[in-house]
């Protein structure tokens, strides 16, 4: 970890700082002296793939593992197989928390807390103010019942509230529905910091009603320690700071602009308010934060290793799904793609909507599926193995007016959207074009580019000219022999590495309206699509504005750069860029 002495602004300059160190794969930041705070702020703890290895350490790999096998191993069950997997036996017995007479987190407590003296991060200039972004969001079923530990991001709003930013789809929206029905307010108690593994366990995509709780101590190996009596909750023992409040039923206030990790805006919203009433803090307390953008960001090593965790757990949950991946540069719900087993005709539709029926996932906008082994991180391969197998006529699904990750802007309005499932299966049905040369371009076309076998990116006129205008390439003779074809406004950028196709098309498009074909026809109430298959991957009116620095806090951080850094050992990145070419 490196320290930052000088004073800094967490209002922007913080942020920038964050950016251009992660995108040199630069080390954790503790920022010594924010403006405004008596409070050090700390970043980038999870920035790198061995940083985030290091945080969570090997136990939580091996215990999923080892939990996973023993439901093949245990059955059918017999005193030897039960004494063998005593190891797991006692860790369950050892999960969950325990309290503690005093704890850390109790060392300073307030009944008058003041948010803004914290050093809450204001990440991108349009962004609404600043924001709590690793809060660790505990509630408890109303009337009693599992309790649910999520990451949620907080806007801080004044001395004493903040917004709650609960979308579709998360355990603590559920609870304030179901303390709205009955006319209560929903205890709320905010943790910031802690053991790792919470955050692990915060952002999971369990099922409803599994304790975070007893899953981060089962990842820990020992008991979580808890603190009571100053609040509803107990407290995490270990945590640098609590809040302690209450949601209101019927209160909403707009929240936002926030930039995001799709790479853009969220806009502004109506979202609950969470009323603060009491704090508790560590005498020497760190605030941490996070700043999320395009990729890749630090949450998106957190998001793979938490992938790379739960396989096990899927695989046991679906039996017909060999393995799976989601694409981080996508925003992770924007694309997803499967290897399932195909054991008679169609199965392996049994699978995608399987996982398109299960917690989080079912938020998946574009899912690829194939019954052959591929390397699932390596996006060019996936779509030249379903690219070569695919006969789109059948193969390719679209169903219409479904729920949608608030967070994508692509659908006609929030929360709503369609998905699209393409299998590929079996042998190769094609042999994949691998070059491009035609005798004339389309009008409007100036800029064609393979990205993969079967795969073209191409530039078309901006959507605000022509609108139709991927419809028209669709049937242009010059694509023909392509099985796929993504229309763009920035065909050198979108073909340039497999991170920036990922970006550029799979969190610019919604595929019931921008999904295209040579031409259609119905048959048994299926649509059946001629290749080439187009995705329009153009902006469209309405879509948030892609996140930038400005250029005042981007000279501020150019010029002090030695005086964060004297002894010149921390290299300074392309911030705007991200990860992205």
């Amino acid at each position: 970890m490196t320290v930052v002495r000088a004073p800094v602004d967490p209002r922007l300059e913080v942020a920038e700082i964050h950016r251009r160190v992660i995108a040199a794969g630069g080390p954790a930041l503790l920022f010594e002296n924010p403006v405004g705070s008596s409070m050090p702020v700390v970043t980038n703890l999870f920035g790198t793939r061995r940083r985030a290895e290091l945080a969570f350490g090997t136990r939580p790999f091996r215990f999923v593992e080892r939990l996973a096998s023993l439901a093949h191993e245990l059955f059918p069950p017999s005193a030897r197989k039960i004494w063998q997997a005593r190891d797991v036996g006692l860790d369950l017995l050892r999960a969950g928390t325990r309290g503690a007479r005093s704890a850390p987190v109790r060392e300073i407590v307030t009944d008058d807390p003041d948010l803004t003296r914290l050093p809450a991060l204001t990440c991108w200039p349009e962004d609404g103010g600043p924001f709590l972004t690793l809060p660790l969001v505990y509630t408890e079923a109303p009337g009693g019942g599992a309790h649910n530990l999520g990451m949620y991001r907080m806007q801080v709003f004044g001395p004493r509230t903040t917004g709650m930013h609960w979308q579709i789809a998360k355990g603590g929206g559920f609870h304030f529905a179901a303390a709205q029905e009955r006319g209560e307010p929903l205890p709320v108690t905010v943790f910031l910091g802690g053991p790792p593994a919470l955050i692990l366990a915060a952002i999971a995509p369990l099922p409803e009603n599994v304790p975070e709780l007893v899953l981060a101590s089962l990842l820990l190996g020992r008991r979580l320690r808890t603190v009571s009596g100053i609040g509803p909750h107990p407290l995490i023992a270990d945590a640098e700071v609590a809040l302690i409040g209450e949601v209101h039923p019927g209160e909403r206030r707009p929240e936002g602009p926030f930039g995001d990790h799709y790479g853009s805006y969220s806009l502004v919203h109506e979202y609950p308010v969470f009323h603060v009433t009491r704090a508790a803090r560590r005498r020497d307390a760190v605030f941490p934060a996070t700043v999320v953008g395009k990729p890749r960001q630090e949450d998106f090593f957190i998001g793979d290793l938490l992938q790379e965790l739960l396989k096990p757990f899927l695989e046991l949950a679906m039996p017909t799904v060999r393995d799976f991946w989601s694409y981080g540069e996508t925003g992770y719900h924007a694309l997803s793609a499967a290897v399932v087993r195909e054991r008679y005709r169609r199965e392996a539709m049994v699978s995608a909507f399987r996982i398109l029926g299960e917690g989080q996932l079912s938020l998946t906008k574009f899912l690829l599926i194939t019954d052959r082994t591929v390397d699932l991180r390596d996006i060019r391969a996936v779509l030249e193995h379903v690219l070569a197998r695919t006969r789109p006529e059948t193969d390719l699904y679209v169903f219409g007016d479904l729920a949608m990750d608030t967070l994508d802007y692509t659908g006609p309005e929030v929360n709503r959207g369609s998905k699209g499932v393409w299998l590929g299966l079996g042998d190769p049905v094609r042999e994949l074009p691998r070059t491009f040369a035609a005798p004339e371009l389309p009008v409007g076309v100036a800029d064609v580019r393979v990205f993969c076998g079967g795969c073209l990116v191409v530039g078309a006129p901006r959507y605000a000219d022509e609108p139709d205008a991927a419809g028209r390439l669709a049937r242009h003779p010059a694509f023909s022999g392509w099985p796929l074809v993504i229309v763009t406004d920035e065909p050198a950028r979108a073909a340039a590495s497999p991170m920036n196709f990922l970006w550029t098309t799979f969190t610019r498009f919604e595929p019931a309206r921008d999904i295209h074909a040579a031409s259609l026809r119905v048959s048994s109430n299926h649509v059946l699509r001629t290749p080439p298959i187009v995705i329009d991957a153009r902006m469209k009116p309405g879509y948030p504005d892609e996140l930038f620095c400005d250029p005042e806090t981007a000279e501020l951080v150019e010029r002090r750069w030695l005086e964060y850094f004297p002894d010149r050992s921390v290299a300074m990145g392309d911030s705007d860029r991200g990860h992205l070419d």
